[in-house]
Order: structure tokens, then C-alpha cells, then sequence
């Protein structure tokens, strides 16, 4: 073999590495010039974490200011179990090391949980464990101050209400999703959701922010409270009083609505049973549903108060008209078909005050029929029957009134006494507001407003009232409604010392679904207004399917300390003067 040429073996070798060299010079090139975007892009995405900043929702507030329903931060303690491990510190210069044992006992101690369950959670060798979800922000504090490296947090908004089940059907609440669910959360959402925003850091291989990253921060919007005309105090109240009579009358359930004559302001709209929204699961549908909007009923006698003002209004009768009254009347045109009083008693010679005072059926459908079908029909209409209120409440209801032309010779009589139709709480507050208010009906008013981004409340747009009947006839109705009071036998139990008090009783049959025929079984109420001589206040009280009273002396003494307490909380001055005299009977 020849030996080798040492140049050019030196020459082959010094341009393989001038070529190894170019190659790699070439690659350094492309990393760090023409990729160096490309890759930090990449290498900051591998250890970039975003997060949302949850966005605080509105509150909604009653009237005074008080909160109703806010939202909080909530924390959910994460950790990461393969990075789990003793914690290095320095305490005045020494570093000393926390055993994970101790670790457990402390974070145990500040979640109240025992350490054999925190130990349990943090084994094993995956990235991500929870130990515990929403806790508030102080035991968060705790837990960040101890600075746990392997320990991370997850924000949330937490729906919560302060005062539980107080107006809770009326409030609706948040399902486990953070969606609104009825109320006045799924209604006045736009202005009650927020904006989330977002946050974004980078992490290190122990899951750590570090602490010098580049953070960028979208802010989040939170959102705008809302006003309701709610007093809650008086709200409390009367859903003490419901819940207390619920339970003796061994009713379905009752409601109560309060209304401000002058403003059509509701400031109560109670119900018993009810829902508390911060753990709705454990109420039953029926009661997650704000009966006093959502839920209708026949009304029964307290309709006769509209029959009788709408006479007053067409001038068919004053309060001194006369009728003979029998305990039962065979209705004209209905081959014999017979209505009765509730109680037995000779032939009364009643005016219509009298007709009212004794809640005479068989008088008010004499005196009633002097006004023709559609007048009345339209009257019961003008009056708030059968459509909804205008509060654009989820799930309200209209009511039902079945149209004139389709009254058949019992239900134009039956009528004119609260049968064969149906009407909400709302509604039968309302029908009595306008009488209070000198025949003219106002919207019924539940929200003041929204606030601004700025904090300032803005008013909802609030429609004008509608004249129903004439100030005079408004004005003959409530004298006559004094006389129900203070000469009737029930309504008796109504009367609050120091004031002039106006008021009807109504014990309607309730109709059997099933069968169509009615039971024994009624939807008691009273509806009265004070001072009568200045009308102020409103109260509706309804208990549906009471087993224990069934006649409106289960419902007079809701309405009396209701009534009492509304009084007593606006500091309403005791009546000074006396009911006019207007005969009730006739020789």
C-alpha cells in the first residue's frame, strides 16, 4: 500500500470541518436571527399560563341600601403532588426546612380539614390535585402568607345573599354554572353580569409565577347594582307572619303584597313557603316560583268591591241603593241554577254598603245586573284581569278572564262575585290601589333603577296612570269599604286601633283541575287600605287551601299586624276624623 498523502488527508479533514462549521454557523443563524420571533413565541407559550379575572356581579339592593344578593371572591386550593416537597426558609438569616408533614398540619389547620385528608389529596405525581373549593379570601391570606411553592389558586365569583330565604323566590339565584335562574337575577342580567377579564404570566417548571413575567392584565368590568322598591325589613316581617300562619292554618301557601297608593311602589311581595337562593336544590319547584307575579287564582268576594264601584261609576247605584237580599236567588235564564250566601239567613234589606258589609252574593248579582255584559267585561279589564302587570317579571301571569260573548248565564252572575276567572296577588293589589289611589291605576313599580358606571342610579322609565273610574265613585267605594270593617263580622278582625281602615274579605272555592267541579277546599284573602281617609297603604293577604279556617278569619289577623307594622315603620299619624254615616239596611 502506498503510504498517505498527510497534506491532503489535512486538507480533506480542514474542509469537512469548514463545512460542519458553516452548517452549524448557518443554524445558529436561523435560530437566533431569523426564528428568534417564532421561538420565543413558542417558548413563552410553553410557560405561559392565562387565567381569567372573574368579574364581580352586581348587588341588588332594597330600598334603604340593604344588600340582598352580591358576589365574592371565592378561592379553590390547588396543588401540584409531584412537586411536593419541603419548604427552604430563612428566618433572621438562618434558612430552615419545613417538613411536608408539618406543611399538611398547617394547611389542614387553615381549611378545617383533617391532615390524613389533606395527605390524601397531594399524593401521587400529577401536576394537578384540589384540595378544597371556594374558600373566602381570608383563609386564602392565611394559606399564601406560609408561601407553600407547590400550592396554587383558582378565583371565582360566588354568588351569595345575606339575609338567605328573605324575597328569595322574588331574587331568583345562580345555577352551578353562574347563570341566572328567575328574579330579578335573570331579568335585570345585563345590567347585574360584569365583564371577566383575563391575565396572563409565566410559570416555572414547579408551577410557580415568577415573579419578575411579563403580566399582562385585561381588567375585569364588574357589574351594576340594582335598586328594588323593597323594604326589606317589612319584607322579613311579613314572611314571618306567613310562615307562622302557613303552619297553623295548615295551608298550601300565603302571600302578601304591600303597595304604596301614591306611587305604585311594592314594598313587600312575600310568600310562605319559600326559597332561600343560596341552596335552592333543597326547595321544591313549586316554592322556587315568586307566587305573588307567578301563581293565579279565583279571587271569590273581593271582586265585589269592583262590581260595586263599577255601578257607582256608570251611575246604576249610590251606596243607599236598596235590594232585598235572599240566602239564595235562582239565577235568571239558567233553568234553575241556584246561588246562596254563605250563611242561611232570612230576606236582608241591604243598601249596597249593606250588600258589601255582609258580602252578600245574592245581592250583588241583583244590583249587578243592572250594568250590561261588555261594560262590565271591560271594567273587569280596565281593572288589570287577564294581562300581565307590565313589570315584565320572568314567569308572571296574566290571570284569565274569559271574554263577554262567551259568558254563558252563570258566569255573568257568578262573575260579579270573583268566580270563573282568575287573577294573581299582584293583580288583586293593584285593582285596590286604584280605588285607593282616586280611581286611578298606577304600574305596579318593583325596581327603582340601575346604576351607571359611574355608581349613579338611573330611574326606570316609569308609564303614566290610567283613570278607571271617576274620583267620586273611587271615593264612594272607599267610604262604603270603611263600613265592611267596622260593622261586618269578619273584617271586625281587621281593624287597626287609631286608624280608619277599609277592606274586603274573599273566600273563594277552589276548582278541581281533575274533575272541573269545586271542593271544599278555599283561597281566603282580604284586601284592605289606611288610612281610609288619606289612603296610603295597600295590603293583599291571600292563604290558598287554609284546612284549619276556611273562611277570611284566617287571613284578617295577617292582614292586621302586617298592616300595623307598615304604619308603625312609615310613621303614619293615627286617623283624627270619622268614617261619613251611609246606611247599610233599609226598613
Amino acid at each position: 500500500m502506498q503510504p498517505g498523502n498527510p497534506a491532503k488527508r489535512l486538507r480533506i479533514f480542514t474542509a469537512v470541518i469548514v463545512v460542519i462549521a458553516v452548517f452549524f454557523v448557518g443554524r445558529l443563524f436561523q435560530v437566533q436571527v431569523l426564528l428568534a420571533d417564532e421561538i420565543n413565541q413558542e417558548s413563552l407559550a410553553s410557560r405561559s399560563v392565562a387565567q381569567v379575572l372573574p368579574a364581580l356581579r352586581g348587588e341588588i339592593l332594597d330600598s334603604t341600601g340593604k344588600v340582598l344578593a352580591k358576589s365574592v371572591l371565592k378561592y379553590d386550593i390547588n396543588a401540584s403532588p409531584k412537586d411536593v416537597g419541603p419548604l427552604q426558609k430563612t428566618v433572621d438569616g438562618v434558612t430552615v426546612e419545613i417538613p411536608v408533614s408539618q406543611l399538611v398540619s398547617q394547611i389542614a389547620g387553615i381549611l378545617a380539614m383533617t391532615p390524613e385528608d389533606v395527605a390524601a389529596k397531594i399524593a401521587g405525581t400529577s401536576n394537578y390535585a384540589n384540595i378544597k373549593r371556594g374558600v373566602d379570601s381570608k383563609t386564602y391570606d392565611q394559606l399564601r402568607k406560609i408561601g407553600i411553592p407547590w400550592l396554587y389558586y383558582d378565583k371565582r365569583s360566588s354568588r351569595t345573599y345575606p339575609s338567605g330565604a328573605l324575597a328569595g323566590s322574588l331574587l331568583g339565584f345562580l345555577n352551578t354554572d353562574g347563570e341566572p335562574f328567575g328574579g330579578i337575577e335573570s331579568q335585570y342580567d345585563k345590567c347585574l353580569a360584569g365583564q371577566d377579564g383575563t391575565e396572563s404570566f409565566e410559570k416555572s417548571e414547579d408551577w410557580v409565577k415568577i415573579p419578575d413575567s411579563v403580566v399582562t392584565t385585561t381588567e375585569a368590568i364588574n357589574g351594576r347594582n340594582v335598586h328594588l322598591t323593597l323594604n326589606a325589613d317589612l319584607q322579613y316581617f311579613a314572611q314571618q307572619v306567613l310562615a307562622q300562619n302557613v303552619a297553623k292554618l295548615k295551608a298550601d301557601w300565603a302571600t302578601a303584597v304591600v303597595i304604596e297608593v301614591k306611587t305604585g311602589k311594592i314594598l313587600v311581595a312575600a310568600e310562605a313557603p319559600t326559597m332561600d337562593p343560596n341552596a335552592p336544590g333543597k326547595t321544591d319547584a313549586s316554592s322556587r316560583k315568586a307566587r305573588v307575579f307567578e301563581t293565579s287564582f279565583e279571587p271569590g268576594s273581593v271582586i265585589k268591591t269592583i262590581t260595586a264601584a263599577t255601578l257607582l261609576d256608570q251611575n246604576k247605584a249610590t251606596p243607599a241603593t236598596q235590594v232585598i237580599a235572599p240566602y239564595s236567588w235562582k239565577v235568571p235564564g239558567t233553568n234553575g241554577y241556584i246561588v246562596t250566601d254563605s250563611h242561611t239567613h232570612p230576606d236582608d234589606k241591604l243598601t249596597l254598603a249593606g250588600v258589601l258589609r255582609d258580602s252578600s252574593n245574592t245581592g250583588i248579582m241583583k244590583l249587578g245586573q243592572a250594568v250590561d255584559d261588555k261594560t262590565r267585561f271591560d271594567y273587569l279589564v280596565n281593572f288589570g284581569m287577564g294581562k300581565k302587570s307590565g313589570l315584565k317579571f320572568p314567569g308572571e301571569a296574566s290571570g284569565f278572564v274569559l271574554p263577554y260573548d262567551q259568558w254563558d248565564g252563570i258566569k255573568k252572575y257568578v262573575s260579579m262575585f270573583g268566580q270563573g276567572f282568575a287573577v294573581t296577588p299582584l293583580q288583586s293589589a293593584m285593582m285596590y290601589q286604584t280605588i285607593a289611589n282616586k280611581g286611578v291605576m298606577l304600574p305596579p313599580v318593583l325596581v327603582d333603577g340601575c346604576e351607571d358606571k359611574n355608581g349613579n342610579l338611573v330611574s326606570a322609565p316609569i308609564k303614566p296612570g290610567k283613570r278607571v273610574i271617576s274620583e267620586s265613585a273611587a271615593k264612594s267605594t272607599m267610604d262604603m269599604l270603611e263600613k265592611v270593617v267596622e260593622q261586618g263580622g269578619i273584617p271586625k278582625s281587621a281593624a287597626v286601633p287609631g286608624y280608619r281602615v277599609g277592606g274586603k274579605t274573599g273566600t273563594a272555592e277552589i276548582r278541581d283541575e281533575a274533575t272541573g267541579r269545586y271542593g271544599n277546599l278555599y283561597a281566603i284573602s282580604f284586601i284592605g287600605v289606611a288610612p281610609a281617609e288619606d289612603p296610603q297603604y295597600v295590603v293583599a293577604v291571600t292563604a290558598f287551601k287554609s284546612r284549619t279556617i276556611r273562611n277570611s278569619f284566617g287571613a284578617t289577623p295577617i292582614f292586621k299586624n302586617i298592616m300595623q307594622q307598615v304604619l308603625r315603620t312609615y310613621r303614619v299619624a293615627p286617623s283624627t276624623t270619622k268614617s261619613i254615616s251611609i246606611p247599610t239596611e233599609w226598613k
